[in-house]
């Protein structure tokens, strides 16, 4: 954010500059014509302005990110802090509000007369015609910011372009444990945190270097502390080695949304367990939430890897197992909108679409739905909606 409001002021400094060393260039008739001695009005109605703009969209968007943080789902939030029209807005504004007030200390210096001054209004007129069009562009941003399906939105976003970066498939079947060779060298972290990223070309170097194979034990999104296994390898490993294992993985407090898909659908699954609880019962938000999971489930099963994207042959990395890509969207909202008919239909139908788009996870799917199932029919207090649940899961999962 800074960034943009710095370039303003540069902008203003180096204007007040040219103002005073290539203002004689231009002729007074014209100066006198185009009114640029009005710029002193100018330049202070635009500080006074630009310091209220400033402090309203400031305001709006920490009214954003509090409504967010108590209604939808506090790890959402980073979405909307790095948003980039909202920053560019707040930009565009201190950055004027900075080019103002340096425009008049440079009036108010009296280094050049009133050809000069045509420089300055030139730049000044400028600085408006963007003021206005980022102000526009705020005001219909401004409508939709920090609501719930915006919302929505931007974690499905967040989530789908990580699965498109995804470098392996979702692996189907049972879960699978690699098992470690008694002699092979465990690779620890000394930090305790979420892993945010893996650097696969370092990993690859290292490999080389070592003329073996690494195989990783943790992904992105995983807990680590000094007793949980990075990775290991065959290889004899030195101190350095072992340095330069470490720095491969980024270590942080918080989960990031860049490299952990996963992430994205357990944030998904928190804003529906929020819609669905007692206080604010909103079912469309959790079916909106189901329809916007499962086609980030879809994107991960339908994506091929490029071979860009794809680990080195020395460097072994882990899928997702598919089972747990489940959990961390669907068993959340049909544990807590189990007493919705609405939520357990679109439950059922989401599986089954994506049983349809991988028949070779159709069992997980299933084992969902039956899950699914069990836990609405527990909850639901009418007949009537426990026989339709019934009926419509045994429309995709006849029983045997």
């Amino acid at each position: 954010m800074w960034f943009r409001a710095a370039l303003f002021c540069v902008f203003a400094i180096l204007l007040a500059l040219a103002s005073a060393l290539l203002g004689h260039l231009i002729p007074y008739q014209f100066a006198s014509k185009v009114g640029a001695q009005s710029v002193d009005n100018i330049l202070n109605v635009l500080a006074t302005s630009m310091l209220a703009v400033t402090t309203f969209s400031l305001t709006a968007m920490v009214s954003a990110y509090s409504g967010a943080t108590s209604n939808i789902t506090p790890r959402a939030v980073q979405l909307l802090v790095d948003d980039s029209t909202a920053q560019n807005a707040l930009a565009t504004f201190l950055g004027s509000f900075l080019f103002a007030i340096v425009g008049i200390i440079a009036l108010s210096t009296g280094l050049y007369g009133e050809s000069g001054r045509v420089i300055l209004f030139g730049g000044t007129i400028l600085i408006i015609a963007i003021i206005v069009v980022t102000f526009l562009r705020w005001i219909e941003h401004i409508t939709r910011f920090g609501r719930v399906n915006d919302t929505i939105h931007r974690v499905e976003s967040a989530a789908m372009k990580a699965a498109l970066a995804m470098g392996t498939s979702p692996r189907f079947g049972p879960r699978q444990r690699r098992e470690v060779p008694d002699d092979a060298s465990r690779i620890h972290h000394d930090c305790i945190g979420r892993i945010t990223h893996i650097d696969i070309p370092a990993l690859h170097e290292v490999a080389q270097d070592l003329d073996g194979e690494i195989v990783l034990s943790a992904l992105p999104g995983t807990m680590v502390d000094p007793s949980r296994m990075l990775a290991w390898t065959k290889a004899r490993i030195d101190d350095e080695l072992v340095k330069r294992l470490r720095s491969a993985f980024t270590i942080a407090h918080d989960r990031a949304f860049d490299n952990d898909p996963r992430f994205g659908l357990v944030v998904l699954s928190e804003i529906a367990s929020r819609a669905l609880s007692p206080a604010v019962n909103d079912p469309g938000t959790a079916i909106s939430v189901i329809e916007a999971g499962t086609r980030v489930l879809t994107a991960m099963l339908t994506h091929e890897p490029d071979e860009d994207e794809a680990p080195t042959e020395d460097v072994v990395v882990p899928a997702f197992a598919f089972p747990d890509l489940l959990e961390d969207l669907y068993r959340p909202i049909a544990r807590d909108g189990a007493g919705l008919l609405e939520v357990s239909i679109r439950l059922q139908k989401s599986l089954a679409a994506l049983a349809t788009t991988a028949p070779q996870g159709a069992s997980d799917c299933a084992a969902m739905a039956r899950n699914a199932l069990d836990r609405a029919l527990k909850a639901m207090s009418n007949e009537t909606d426990r026989e339709t649940i019934t009926q419509i899961h045994l429309r995709y999962w006849p029983a045997p």
